[in-house]
């Protein structure tokens, strides 16, 4: 709330290819999956010899930091410093990788991000700018809350998307094969029906105190159907959002470090993530689809004197756009194989007469985790056009 009181909100913010490991390979190329050769989660590796924007700010005396989720299988290059989770990462006591060197964290992996970039940047070089990436790992599955904020919601319900119980009716057979359903397909770990195997003793009689009574009433309802979904939907809300609380507080802890050390009016400071996410909307979670809720991601930027506060934009932009964003606000030249346009000129409330009006996405993950089939679509302020394109299930959509 804070950002977007002091800097512009934007409402359509999208991704090309809505899936981790691909989505951020764009950020740091400025680049689509078919450019900068990151495809999928499965089996793709980040070609770390390849053009970054962080090396070009490198190169032109920027100090470079990274924390936290990188899921680029490939070691961080173009960077003073990086300490990255592997994989995915854990959300309690995390394992890092700390510039080749394994290192383990007591905590939540939340606050462990933001007090690491936070060393960081009171360490860095004060004489020169910086560039520094603080990745939370949150709200990514299996989205387990920070212990203290367990019951943060005092088991109030959270209300249902109108979708929940989607039967896919008018749609071709990629909805109805997925597999990524709240009724199928979330497990025992998602549900916090079993105990993550990181949590040490302390934490683990915390988690204990809260979930197992809350469990043992679960079992005993004995709960099928569309019961079932529900008290799913019901936990997932209560664990996504409750990883939300812990960014939010992380937010608030980078703003206010850059406040008390008199950064705040000359830093960039941007808030965005990989892709969005779905809250049960037709029944799901995950991402992966062109649908709004995965294939827009949140955005807001903040930047005194430059950006209006309080301002907002529903131009069609994208994390494609922030490599040659971040170029040009550091004065340096956009180099011309960089497939975004810098969003200088929107955050200055004059959006070009040339912005783009469509926007192309590309998922490629198939097969693979959720069963989610290839398909590339078109996307504007009205319509999408959608064409899965596989020998099997080859049909178009429009929306």
């Amino acid at each position: 709330d804070r950002l977007a009181k002091e800097g512009m909100l934007f409402h359509r913010a999208l991704v090309p290819n809505s899936i981790c490991g691909p989505s951020r390979a764009t950020v740091m190329t400025g680049k689509y999956s078919h450019a900068n050769g990151f495809y999928n989660n499965t089996n793709s590796r980040f070609d770390g010899a390849q053009q970054t924007f962080p090396k070009l700010l490198k190169a032109a005396g920027y100090q470079t930091g990274i924390v936290g989720k990188w899921h680029l299988e490939s070691d961080p290059t173009g960077f003073d410093y990086w300490e990255i989770l592997p994989g995915q990462g854990v959300y309690y006591n995390p394992p890092m990788n700390r510039m080749g060197e394994k290192v383990k964290h007591e905590g939540y992996v939340t606050d462990i991000i933001t007090d690491l970039s936070l060393d960081w940047i009171k360490k860095r070089d004060k004489s020169k700018p910086f560039l520094m990436m603080a990745h939370h790992k949150a709200p990514h599955r299996e989205w387990s809350p920070n212990l203290k904020y367990l019951g943060w919601n005092k088991d109030r319900k959270f209300p249902e998307p109108p979708t929940l119980f989607d039967n896919y009716t008018g749609r071709g057979r990629a909805e109805y094969e997925q597999d990524m359903t709240l009724e199928k397909t979330f497990t025992k770990l998602d549900a916090k029906l079993t105990v993550p195997n990181s949590l040490n003793e302390e934490q683990r009689k915390t988690w204990n105190a809260f979930y197992e009574p809350r469990n043992a009433e679960f079992e005993k309802a004995n709960l099928t159907g569309q019961d079932l979904v529900r008290w799913r939907y019901q936990r997932y809300l209560h664990d996504y959002l409750g990883c939300i609380l812990s960014v939010d507080e992380s937010v608030g802890r980078l703003l206010k470090f850059l406040d008390d050390e008199g950064l705040a009016q000359n830093t960039i400071v941007i808030y965005s993530s990989d892709q969005g996410f779905y809250l049960g909307e037709h029944g799901w979670f995950d991402k992966r689809w062109f649908y709004e809720e995965s294939v827009r991601t949140p955005l807001l930027a903040r930047w005194p004197g430059v950006v209006k506060p309080g301002s907002e934009n529903r131009n069609l932009v994208s994390n494609l756009d922030f490599a040659s964003t971040f170029l040009e606000a550091a004065g340096q030249p956009v180099p011309s194989d960089i497939q975004g346009r810098s969003l200088l000129p929107i955050f200055r409330g004059q959006p070009p007469a040339d912005w783009r009006k469509s926007f192309y996405y590309h998922y490629y993950e198939f097969p693979g985790p959720h069963k989610v089939r290839k398909h590339y679509a078109v996307i504007t302020d009205r319509y999408k056009l959608v064409h899965f394109y596989e020998p099997d299930v080859n049909y178009w959509e429009l929306f």
